[in-house]
């Protein structure tokens, strides 16, 4: 696996915002930042001044602020080669049988209940009213998420790293939203730094049906992709000169798809309800952001922002179970060789950018045949009839396609 560049830091503060999308976004976030260290000259992502990470971007973020570089990240979350802790898909996946235990429990007094209020007040309520009190015994997550902050008390503590916002030596904000105001809450500011780090990430990854909301201070909390995205304001308020974003979770367009089938009008409705459900999901929370994004020009005038996301047409990403630990390794070279391509077409726009805040965009580096590992690299070919050159001509339509659409969409929202 190639190694990033040992390089004098960039003087500019440097914010790094990474947002949601359940394993499958934390597996592309590692690519992605693999890509980013190893080409970026003069920025150390162990060493930033301010990580934001929301759900699965927050176990990443608080793992770079322990100084765990994105080929560590690597070898332990994907690859199992870390050293001091394994990490077991199968943990997180254990059934909340508290959840289950403590439905089955209430099921009795909410027959009554429901039988009650169905006699006494039958024009009212009517059969169906009366049997919505049994919804009160579903649990309120299938998976027990008590796993995730025993494993990242095990991470956080090992190795000199700290499970403690408190000692670490840049800031790190977590963010979750409180159940029951709606408000986004960040951890790991003033008010909610003695939460251990952990647990900050356990509460940001509740995603409600998933996950059980989860418990802190007699308050309860769930995802925090629930408000934004990004939250990318958040760098911005604490005066970064550069806030580089990753966002794993993008809408597909299947006329971009270059493996598509020709007719694509009706290709997510054959697709059932899942596939309905994600687009809905992820149009939602990316219109969100862009909105979000372009207000940021304005409002945070000399500040940069550059955003590295997956292409709408990317059939791998959009048709890939977002819950899925398998095939770790190949979608980790998926996200880690777009974003090398990615970088290699805007390298005339983001070049003189990071100049500005002493930062080189390493050209050579992009334009190097890399991998992060040999059985990732054959299996991810071995898709392909041939191998795509960087700069073959259809590579780039995608790309400008992609970017009309952005500039299109912009223009709809002055």
């Amino acid at each position: 696996m190639p190694h990033a560049h040992k390089a004098p830091t960039s003087t500019a503060r440097v914010g790094l915002n990474l947002a949601a999308g359940g394993p499958l976004g934390a597996i592309y976030e590692i690519g992605a930042l693999c890509a980013l260290s190893e080409t970026l000259v003069g920025i150390d992502f162990t060493d930033l001044d301010v990580y934001v990470g929301v759900s699965a971007g927050g176990f990443i973020s608080a793992a770079l602020a322990n100084r765990i570089s994105p080929a560590e990240m690597y070898d332990i979350f994907i690859t199992n080669r870390g050293h001091s802790v394994k990490l077991e898909p199968s943990q997180f996946l254990k059934p909340a049988y508290r959840e289950y235990l403590r439905g089955a429990a209430a099921i009795p007094e909410l027959m009554v209940d429901a039988f009650w209020q169905f006699i006494t007040r039958p024009r009212e309520v009517g059969m169906t009213g009366a049997l919505m009190q049994l919804a009160h015994a579903l649990p309120t997550g299938m998976f027990d998420n008590e796993e995730i902050d025993r494993f990242f008390t095990r991470v956080f503590s090992a190795n000199g790293r700290t499970n403690d916002f408190r000692q670490l030596k840049n800031k790190l904000y977590i963010v979750a939203t409180d159940l029951d105001t709606g408000r986004s809450v960040n951890f790991g500011d003033s008010h909610h730094n003695h939460v251990p780090i952990s647990k900050a990430v356990q509460a940001s990854a509740a995603l409600p049906g998933l996950f059980p909301p989860v418990e802190i201070d007699g308050d309860y909390y769930v995802d925090g992709a629930l408000k934004k995205t990004l939250h990318a304001s958040i760098s911005l308020d604490e005066k970064s000169d550069l806030v580089i974003c990753v966002n794993p979770i993008v809408p597909f367009d299947a006329r971009l798809a270059p493996h598509g089938h020709p007719d694509t009008r009706d290709r997510l409705m054959r697709g059932g309800l899942p596939v309905v459900l994600s687009q809905t999901f992820r149009s939602i929370i990316h219109s969100r952001m862009r909105v979000g994004m372009q207000s940021y020009a304005h409002i945070y005038e000399g500040a940069d922002v550059v955003l590295f996301e997956p292409s709408h047409g990317d059939e791998e990403i959009f048709f890939s179970n977002v819950f899925s630990y398998a095939d770790r390794e190949n979608m980790c070279e998926h996200a880690y060789q777009h974003t090398r391509a990615d970088l290699r077409r805007r390298a005339d726009q983001l070049a003189p950018m990071f100049a500005k805040h002493g930062i080189t965009l390493d050209r050579t580096v992009l334009e190097q045949e890399r991998w992060l590992s040999r059985k990732a690299h054959d299996r991810y070919w071995e898709r392909f009839d041939t191998r795509p050159h960087p700069t073959e001509g259809l590579d780039k339509l995608y790309f400008a396609l992609d970017q009309l659409d952005h500039f299109l969409h912009a223009e709809s929202e002055r």
